[in-house]
C-alpha cells in the first residue's frame, strides 16, 4: 500500500479545512473548544443579531474593527459550531514564534506580508472564499487602542471579495480593547459584545467602473463597520 503523501505547511494554506488531515481537524476542536469556554468565562461575550453571521453558510468576507486579540477568534468559534469553518488572515510576523507558525495554518490562519503587495495571501484567500469558506480580515490593519490613534484602512478585503464574487459581512466588537488598556492592568471577567451586520451586496453598489465599484464597496463596508460599533456603544455605554 502506497504511503500517504505529508501535508506540508503549503497544504494547509492551499487546500480546504474539510479535506485537512484528521490530526489538524481535531487538534481544531480541541482548540476552539478551549479557547471557547475560557473565553466565556474569562470575558463573557455575546454576539448581537448573530443569526446574521451563522444563518448564512455561504462563504464571504467578514471583516471588523480590531481593538485586541478577542476578536482573531470569536467569529471563528461561533461559525465552527454551526458547521462553517472561517479563515482568519494574520500578519506574517506571528511566524516568527515557532509555535504560532506550526499552529496557525493547522486552525485555517492566512498569513499576509504587511506592507506588500502579498499577491499569495490575496490568491489563497480568493480560492478559499471560492470555495465556500469565509474569511476574517481587519482592514484597519493594526489593533486600535485609543480614539485618537490614526486609523488608515486597508482596502485590500474589498478586491478579494470582488476576485471571488462574494458578499462582505460588516462585524463590530466594543468591550475588548479595555481588557487592556495601556498603562493599566489587564482585566478579567469584562463583558465583551459584538454585533453582526447585514452582508453588503456587490449589486448594491452604484458605482459603474470596476475599480470605483472596489472603492465604493471599501468605503460602505467599513462605514457599516464604525455604525455597528456606534450602536454596540449606545447600547452599551462604557465600552469602548
Amino acid at each position: 500500500m502506497a504511503k500517504a503523501r505529508r501535508y506540508t505547511r503549503e497544504d494547509y494554506f492551499d487546500n480546504a479545512m474539510d479535506d485537512f488531515p484528521w490530526t489538524a481537524k481535531l487538534l481544531l476542536g480541541i482548540v476552539i473548544c478551549v479557547v471557547g469556554a475560557l473565553s466565556k468565562i474569562v470575558y463573557p461575550w455575546r454576539i448581537e443579531d448573530g443569526e446574521k453571521l451563522w444563518n448564512d453558510h455561504r462563504g464571504r468576507m467578514i471583516i471588523m474593527n480590531h481593538v485586541s486579540f478577542l476578536e482573531t477568534v470569536l467569529p471563528s468559534v461561533t461559525m465552527w459550531f454551526r458547521g462553517h469553518h472561517v479563515r482568519p488572515i494574520y500578519k506574517s510576523e506571528w511566524d516568527d514564534n515557532g509555535f504560532l507558525h506550526w499552529l496557525l495554518p493547522r486552525v485555517g490562519g492566512i498569513p499576509v506580508e504587511r506592507g506588500t503587495a502579498d499577491v499569495k495571501a490575496v490568491k489563497r484567500a480568493v480560492n478559499c472564499l471560492k470555495r465556500g469558506e469565509s474569511v476574517l480580515v481587519f482592514p484597519e490593519g493594526t489593533r486600535i487602542r485609543t480614539e485618537d490613534q490614526p486609523v488608515e484602512i486597508h482596502g485590500g478585503f474589498a478586491l478579494m471579495a470582488r476576485m471571488a464574487k462574494v458578499d462582505v459581512q460588516p462585524m463590530a466588537i466594543v468591550g475588548a480593547r479595555d481588557i487592556a488598556a495601556p498603562g493599566k492592568r489587564v482585566r478579567v471577567f469584562w463583558r465583551v459584545f459584538l454585533k453582526a451586520g447585514d452582508c453588503v451586496r456587490w449589486e448594491d453598489m452604484t458605482s459603474e467602473k470596476r475599480r470605483e465599484r472596489t472603492e465604493e464597496m471599501e468605503r460602505v463596508g467599513m462605514e457599516r463597520v464604525y455604525e455597528l460599533r456606534s450602536q454596540l456603544r449606545s447600547e452599551h455605554p462604557g465600552k469602548n
